[in-house]
Protein backbone atom coordinates (compact mmCIF):
# COMPACT_ATOMS: atom_id res chain seq x y z
CA UNK A 1 0.00 0.00 0.00
CA UNK A 2 3.02 2.64 0.60
CA UNK A 3 3.55 2.62 -3.10
CA UNK A 4 0.41 3.64 -3.81
CA UNK A 5 0.08 6.14 -1.18
CA UNK A 6 3.04 7.37 -2.52
CA UNK A 7 1.88 7.56 -6.22
CA UNK A 8 -1.43 9.59 -4.73
CA UNK A 9 0.17 12.01 -2.91
CA UNK A 10 2.89 12.85 -6.08
CA UNK A 11 0.32 13.05 -8.35
CA UNK A 12 -1.99 15.18 -5.77
CA UNK A 13 1.25 17.99 -5.69
CA UNK A 14 1.22 17.61 -9.40
CA UNK A 15 -2.16 19.57 -9.29
CA UNK A 16 -1.45 21.70 -6.81
CA UNK A 17 -3.68 19.93 -3.93
CA UNK A 18 -2.87 20.92 -0.76
CA UNK A 19 -1.01 18.04 1.53
CA UNK A 20 -3.76 17.36 4.86
CA UNK A 21 -2.68 17.82 8.35
CA UNK A 22 -3.51 14.38 8.86
CA UNK A 23 -3.70 11.22 6.90
CA UNK A 24 -3.97 8.27 9.39
CA UNK A 25 -3.93 4.74 8.43
CA UNK A 26 -6.78 1.89 8.94
CA UNK A 27 -4.04 -0.14 10.36
CA UNK A 28 -3.06 2.35 13.00
CA UNK A 29 -6.18 2.68 14.82
CA UNK A 30 -7.64 -0.93 15.44
CA UNK A 31 -7.87 -0.60 19.07
CA UNK A 32 -10.27 2.18 18.53
CA UNK A 33 -12.65 0.07 15.95
CA UNK A 34 -12.94 -2.65 18.27
CA UNK A 35 -13.98 -0.03 21.45
CA UNK A 36 -16.78 1.18 18.65
CA UNK A 37 -17.88 -2.07 17.88
CA UNK A 38 -17.81 -3.03 21.41
CA UNK A 39 -20.45 0.01 22.05
CA UNK A 40 -22.40 -0.70 19.20
CA UNK A 41 -22.77 -4.11 20.80
CA UNK A 42 -23.41 -2.84 24.51
CA UNK A 43 -26.50 -0.76 22.77
CA UNK A 44 -28.11 -3.85 20.91
CA UNK A 45 -27.74 -2.97 17.58
CA UNK A 46 -24.98 -5.24 16.57
CA UNK A 47 -24.24 -8.94 16.93
CA UNK A 48 -21.69 -11.89 17.03
CA UNK A 49 -21.82 -14.98 14.88
CA UNK A 50 -18.96 -17.03 14.84
CA UNK A 51 -16.14 -14.62 15.35
CA UNK A 52 -18.04 -12.30 12.78
CA UNK A 53 -19.65 -9.18 14.12
CA UNK A 54 -22.90 -7.92 11.95
CA UNK A 55 -24.40 -4.51 12.82
CA UNK A 56 -28.38 -4.56 12.72
CA UNK A 57 -29.74 -2.43 10.40
CA UNK A 58 -33.32 -2.69 11.69
CA UNK A 59 -32.64 -1.98 14.52
CA UNK A 60 -31.31 1.33 13.91
CA UNK A 61 -34.20 4.36 12.40
CA UNK A 62 -33.46 6.30 10.14
CA UNK A 63 -31.07 3.94 7.88
CA UNK A 64 -31.70 4.66 4.10
CA UNK A 65 -32.34 8.53 4.90
CA UNK A 66 -28.88 10.06 3.00
CA UNK A 67 -29.26 8.05 -0.05
CA UNK A 68 -33.00 7.74 0.26
CA UNK A 69 -33.34 4.11 0.45
CA UNK A 70 -36.51 2.34 2.20
CA UNK A 71 -35.46 -0.82 4.26
CA UNK A 72 -38.30 -2.93 2.83
CA UNK A 73 -37.67 -2.37 -0.56
CA UNK A 74 -33.85 -2.87 0.09
CA UNK A 75 -34.61 -6.17 1.65
CA UNK A 76 -36.50 -7.18 -1.59
CA UNK A 77 -32.86 -7.60 -3.48
CA UNK A 78 -30.61 -8.40 -0.33
CA UNK A 79 -28.86 -11.95 -0.28
CA UNK A 80 -26.68 -13.82 2.20
CA UNK A 81 -23.85 -15.13 1.29
CA UNK A 82 -22.77 -18.92 2.24
CA UNK A 83 -20.41 -18.10 4.67
CA UNK A 84 -22.25 -15.14 6.37
CA UNK A 85 -24.56 -15.73 9.59
CA UNK A 86 -26.50 -12.58 9.32
CA UNK A 87 -29.79 -12.51 11.38
CA UNK A 88 -31.05 -10.54 8.54
CA UNK A 89 -29.70 -10.09 4.42
CA UNK A 90 -29.44 -6.01 5.16
CA UNK A 91 -27.05 -6.46 8.34
CA UNK A 92 -23.52 -5.47 7.16
CA UNK A 93 -19.99 -6.60 9.42
CA UNK A 94 -18.49 -4.89 11.24
CA UNK A 95 -15.92 -7.33 12.27
CA UNK A 96 -14.79 -10.48 10.14
CA UNK A 97 -13.35 -13.69 11.64
CA UNK A 98 -9.48 -14.43 10.30
CA UNK A 99 -8.60 -16.43 7.07
CA UNK A 100 -5.60 -18.01 6.13
CA UNK A 101 -3.68 -15.39 4.20
CA UNK A 102 -5.09 -12.56 5.73
CA UNK A 103 -3.82 -9.79 7.66
CA UNK A 104 -5.88 -10.07 11.25
CA UNK A 105 -5.44 -8.33 14.75
CA UNK A 106 -6.91 -9.58 18.22
CA UNK A 107 -10.44 -9.08 19.18
CA UNK A 108 -12.68 -9.65 22.05
CA UNK A 109 -13.98 -12.25 19.15
CA UNK A 110 -11.27 -13.85 18.08
CA UNK A 111 -8.65 -12.94 15.54
CA UNK A 112 -10.11 -10.76 12.81
CA UNK A 113 -10.58 -7.79 10.57
CA UNK A 114 -12.39 -4.94 10.67
CA UNK A 115 -15.57 -4.59 7.92
CA UNK A 116 -15.04 -2.11 5.30
CA UNK A 117 -16.83 0.65 7.17
CA UNK A 118 -15.73 1.17 10.58
CA UNK A 119 -12.59 2.30 9.93
CA UNK A 120 -13.95 5.92 8.24
CA UNK A 121 -16.12 6.39 11.46
CA UNK A 122 -13.19 5.90 13.94
CA UNK A 123 -10.58 7.86 12.02
CA UNK A 124 -12.91 11.13 10.95
CA UNK A 125 -14.09 11.08 14.90
CA UNK A 126 -10.70 11.11 16.25
CA UNK A 127 -9.55 13.94 14.33
CA UNK A 128 -12.49 15.98 14.01
CA UNK A 129 -15.11 15.03 16.96
CA UNK A 130 -18.71 13.78 16.30
CA UNK A 131 -20.35 15.17 14.49
CA UNK A 132 -17.65 17.24 11.99
CA UNK A 133 -18.95 19.71 9.67
CA UNK A 134 -18.44 18.26 6.11
CA UNK A 135 -18.39 14.79 5.22
CA UNK A 136 -17.03 14.59 1.31
CA UNK A 137 -16.75 11.47 -1.09
CA UNK A 138 -17.28 9.91 -4.49
CA UNK A 139 -21.59 10.04 -5.33
CA UNK A 140 -20.63 5.88 -5.87
CA UNK A 141 -19.98 5.71 -2.16
CA UNK A 142 -23.78 7.30 -1.37
CA UNK A 143 -24.77 3.72 -0.76
CA UNK A 144 -23.58 1.83 1.20
CA UNK A 145 -20.48 2.96 2.17
CA UNK A 146 -21.63 6.27 3.76
CA UNK A 147 -25.34 4.53 4.55
CA UNK A 148 -23.54 2.26 6.85
CA UNK A 149 -21.09 4.98 8.47
CA UNK A 150 -23.93 7.08 9.42
CA UNK A 151 -25.57 3.80 10.87
CA UNK A 152 -22.58 2.44 13.14
CA UNK A 153 -21.37 6.11 14.11
CA UNK A 154 -24.72 7.45 15.46
CA UNK A 155 -25.27 4.05 17.14
CA UNK A 156 -22.20 4.29 18.77
CA UNK A 157 -22.02 7.74 20.02
CA UNK A 158 -26.32 8.45 20.08
CA UNK A 159 -25.35 11.80 17.60
CA UNK A 160 -25.05 12.67 14.15
CA UNK A 161 -21.53 11.68 12.49
CA UNK A 162 -21.61 15.09 10.01
CA UNK A 163 -23.75 18.15 9.27
CA UNK A 164 -23.52 18.03 5.12
CA UNK A 165 -22.65 15.71 3.03
CA UNK A 166 -21.11 16.15 -0.26
CA UNK A 167 -20.91 14.14 -3.21
CA UNK A 168 -18.71 14.80 -6.44
CA UNK A 169 -20.01 12.76 -9.90
CA UNK A 170 -17.59 10.68 -11.77
CA UNK A 171 -15.60 11.58 -14.84
CA UNK A 172 -16.72 10.00 -18.02
CA UNK A 173 -16.02 9.19 -22.02
CA UNK A 174 -18.42 8.73 -24.27
CA UNK A 175 -21.35 8.89 -21.45
CA UNK A 176 -19.80 5.65 -19.53
CA UNK A 177 -18.13 6.22 -16.00
CA UNK A 178 -14.51 6.17 -16.29
CA UNK A 179 -13.38 2.94 -14.61
CA UNK A 180 -10.35 0.06 -14.51
CA UNK A 181 -13.19 -2.49 -15.20
CA UNK A 182 -14.02 -1.30 -18.96
CA UNK A 183 -11.01 0.01 -19.47
CA UNK A 184 -11.61 3.52 -20.45
CA UNK A 185 -9.50 5.63 -18.59
CA UNK A 186 -6.47 7.67 -18.30
CA UNK A 187 -4.17 8.28 -15.38
CA UNK A 188 -3.44 11.79 -13.91
CA UNK A 189 0.33 10.68 -14.83
CA UNK A 190 -0.76 10.18 -18.77
CA UNK A 191 -3.05 13.53 -19.18
CA UNK A 192 -0.17 15.31 -17.42
CA UNK A 193 2.57 14.21 -20.23
CA UNK A 194 0.03 16.99 -23.12
CA UNK A 195 -1.08 19.10 -20.55
CA UNK A 196 -0.51 20.96 -17.47
CA UNK A 197 -1.41 20.73 -13.60
CA UNK A 198 -3.88 23.49 -13.57
CA UNK A 199 -5.27 22.56 -16.90
CA UNK A 200 -6.34 19.18 -15.69
CA UNK A 201 -7.32 20.21 -12.34
CA UNK A 202 -9.81 22.58 -13.91
CA UNK A 203 -11.86 19.81 -15.48
CA UNK A 204 -12.00 17.61 -12.33
CA UNK A 205 -13.35 20.66 -10.87
CA UNK A 206 -16.00 21.24 -13.60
Amino acid sequence: TKTYIQAFSEDMASLGVLTPDEEPLATENIDGMIELIESIIEKGKAYEASGDVYFSVRSHEGYGKLSRRNVDDLASGARVQPAEQKKDPLDFALWKAAKPGEPSWKSPWGEGRPGWHIECSVMSVKYLDQPFDIHGGGEDLTFPHHENEIAQSEAGHDKPLANVWIHNGMLRINAEKMSKSLGNFFTIREILERYSGETLRALYLS
